[in-house]
């Protein structure tokens, strides 16, 4: 029986359940249909809510009997695996649950899903019949906003809105062969109705968000808001909640945020280049993912708040499954409500490959400006924060000139690889894959592509290779002292790292130092040809068989 430690706490995926009284068949499966209705997690039996290992109850000592027992009285049956384990010396059992993917009930037909109180701690409540809904949304099984929207008729689509569509299609260069359509066609081209069998045409949901009157928005989906914030310091500057169609919406929004987003420009070479507070582009590309990607069976309005600290936007609605904070830059484009998402590209609102969080990276990055943060996301709502910390001129100088030698926009990889290296000083390609979000290989083909535009310096020659801007960057960013203590400090690291060696081995060799320092052959055999020099090590030994040691080592 192998020995384990417990997690520190109950969280949305960690259970702990007492064994002591043996827990009742019924409290054991509603724990695990609760996990597998949520994200799916560990469920450990024999453990107190505090986490203090008690044991387990001798009926439940055979693993393949908890198995069966689960499987045989879940619908659909579950596969969890279990392990009995030894926790401070305590028999437990750790009962992995996979996520459902779809939803999963006890055979005695109880529904449950997990979610986590105010104070952060969780609990199981019942799986209501709109969490069926928005639960088949998550996992990309129902398109809600490709779904008929019953009770509401034509009469409810606005044609002041429908005009505004076909403007929008050509003035943001969207698809125009929609300009050629009638009414009838542009609504089935872009799923605005969907037939019925005796051949009328009703209004989806996508419909209603696009074209709908306000009152109607209202009366048949009560989720769509928008809330638009401004905060300076403690005082409130702006702050409006709207219900208008999605078209609407975002002209009104875009014309509140124009005078609190101020913008000067930046003469490089022949080029007038604005520098707004934030990136026009990266705004409406994230006030769009927003909308798309908002779960609209929960109630609550897509937040946009504009404070001292920078631009904060949230929709209800977790990351869709398969989205993660890890793969946000890499993953396929998976959004809630496909529709809805492929309208907007057509229309020609949102980048046409999917791939808009590149674009909305690109409108901080190239400004010398933090990457967009998404940590505060969660399970129910995403949120991003843009900063609108002053601009880097001289970096955003750099981009311009390179930009204009290419003939092409910088790839997004790199320019998080070179904000990496503004903020770090020193990377691996190892640490730059976790950044990047894709593997070694790919990060090192991203370095040694900007090293080759004379961008980045390396530093040794096998796997322990490493980064730092060149120095004409940091000249260009008017910051040549930061390259020189860069440089400097590395140095006498690096004498001081071979002599803390030897000092705890006694000996080191030539190629323990290229390891230990992460220095070429010839880098390395400088450093302790100078460290002889000065006396502070001594040579033994002769060709292949070298090694340095303290000088009063030495016979």
């Amino acid at each position: 029986m192998q020995t384990h430690e417990l997690p520190p706490h109950e969280t949305l995926t960690i259970e702990f359940k007492s064994d002591r009284k043996k827990l009742p068949d019924s409290d054991l499966l509603a724990a695990v249909i609760c996990l597998a209705n949520t994200e799916g997690g560990e469920l450990w039996l024999g453990v107190e809510d505090d986490g203090t290992p008690t044991g387990l109850h001798p009926d439940h000592q055979m693993a393949n009997a908890l198995v069966g027992l689960i499987a045989a009285r879940t619908s659909p049956s579950l596969a969890v695996m279990v392990e009995v384990v030894d926790v401070q010396g305590i028999r437990v059992a750790r009962i992995s649950v996979p996520q459902a993917h779809s939803a999963t009930a006890t055979t005695a037909g109880v529904y449950l899903r997990r979610r986590l109180k105010f104070d952060g701690s969780p609990e199981c409540v019942p799986l209501l019949p709109h969490d069926f809904i928005s639960r088949s949304t998550t996992l990309g099984q129902l398109d809600l906003s490709a779904q008929p929207v019953q009770g509401a008729q034509l009469s409810d689509f606005d044609p002041l809105e429908r005009e505004r569509l076909r403007q929008n299609i050509q003035h943001y260069g969207g698809d125009r062969i929609l300009l050629e359509l009638d009414d009838e066609a542009l609504d089935g081209a872009l799923g605005l109705t969907r037939r019925t069998p005796d051949g009328s045409r009703i209004p989806t949901l996508l419909g209603l968000l696009l074209l709908g009157r306000e009152a109607a928005l209202r009366q048949f989906v009560p989720t769509h808001e928008l809330a638009f914030q401004v905060l300076e310091r403690e005082a409130v500057r702006f702050n409006e909640f709207r219900r208008f169609p999605l078209l609407k919406l975002l002209d009104w929004l875009e014309t509140s945020f124009r005078p609190f987003n101020p913008e000067r420009e930046l003469q490089v070479g022949l080029f007038r280049v604005p520098v707004p507070q934030v990136d026009r582009a990266a705004f409406r590309e994230a006030i769009a993912n927003a909308i798309i990607h908002r779960d609209y069976t929960r109630l609550g309005a897509v937040h946009v708040r504009l404070d001292d600290e920078g631009l904060t936007i949230s929709n209800p609605g977790g990351l869709v499954e398969g989205v993660t904070l890890h793969n946000l830059l890499t993953t396929e484009p998976r959004p809630r409500n496909p529709a809805l998402a492929d309208a907007m590209k057509r229309i020609g609102l949102v980048e046409r490959s999917g791939r808009g969080v590149d674009l909305i990276y690109r409108g901080l990055l190239r400004f010398g400006r933090p990457q967009p943060d998404y940590r505060r996301t969660d399970a129910v709502n995403v949120v991003l924060k843009l900063s609108t910390a002053e601009a880097d001129l001289n970096f955003l100088k750099m981009v311009v000139d390179e930009e204009s030698q290419r003939g092409s926009q910088l790839p997004i990889d790199s320019l998080i690889t070179l904000a990496v290296l503004r903020e770090y000083r020193r990377i691996t390609s190892e640490e730059l894959a976790q950044h990047l979000q894709k593997d070694l290989d790919q990060a090192k083909r991203v370095l040694e592509t900007l090293h080759e535009a004379g961008l980045v310096q390396a530093h040794g020659v096998t796997k322990g290779r490493s980064y730092t801007l060149s120095a004409g960057l940091y000249q260009a960013l008017g910051d040549k002292a930061a390259y020189t203590r860069q440089v400097g400090f590395s140095s006498l690291q690096n004498e001081q790292l071979i002599l803390n060696y030897v000092a705890q081995h006694g000996q080191i060799s030539r190629s323990e130092a290229m390891e230990l320092c992460r220095l070429s052959e010839g880098q390395a055999k400088a450093l302790l040809r100078k460290l002889t020099q000065s006396k502070q090590l001594q040579m033994k030994g002769a060709s292949i068989a070298t090694f340095y040691t303290k000088p009063d080592e030495c016979g």
